[in-house]
């Protein structure tokens, strides 16, 4: 369905969690290194359960060794420090949502896969820092999702 790209996940638990939502809506997960834990991380592993067997997940070097595999898909990158809502955005089967670190964010460099408006933000009160990692990937996620009608081809 869509590509979930988390770049240098830290927080064992949030990428367990998104291996879970990836689960349930046929997405395909990929990790971008470093990661800030082991892929056999007990608590990657308690908070994924048993849905780790269920998911594509595949690990990549770089986000640019990522980018070369991914040509033929559209590529949406999530940050604070853009200014177009997730909710104007027309999302396709295939699209690949990069989302960045739970403590840095995404950098420049790898914001600037995606075409300008294709650089997207989720909304939140002006005196907010950021979501939680899980939680951003979950709103993207089903958003799109909706907009295919939740289909899961």
């Amino acid at each position: 369905m869509f590509q979930i790209v988390l770049y240098q996940p830290e927080i064992p638990p949030n990428t367990g969690n998104i291996i879970r939502l990836c689960a349930n809506t046929r997405c395909s997960l990929h990790l971008i290194e470093p990661l800030g834990f082991s892929i056999s991380d007990r608590e990657l592993r308690r908070a994924g359960l048993d849905y780790a067997k269920n998911v594509e997940l595949k690990t990549y070097d770089s986000i640019q060794d990522y980018a070369s595999h991914q040509l033929k898909d559209r590529i949406f990158t999530f940050s604070t420090k853009h200014h177009v809502s997730y909710t104007t955005c027309d999302f396709q089967p295939g699209d690949s949502f990069i989302f960045g670190p739970e403590t840095r964010g995404l950098p420049d460099m790898a914001r600037e896969l995606a075409t300008e408006q294709h650089r997207v933000t989720i909304p939140m009160a002006p005196s907010s820092r950021s979501l939680n990692l899980s939680n951003s990937v979950a709103i993207a996620v089903y958003e799109a999702w909706r907009q295919n009608e939740f289909s899961t081809v």
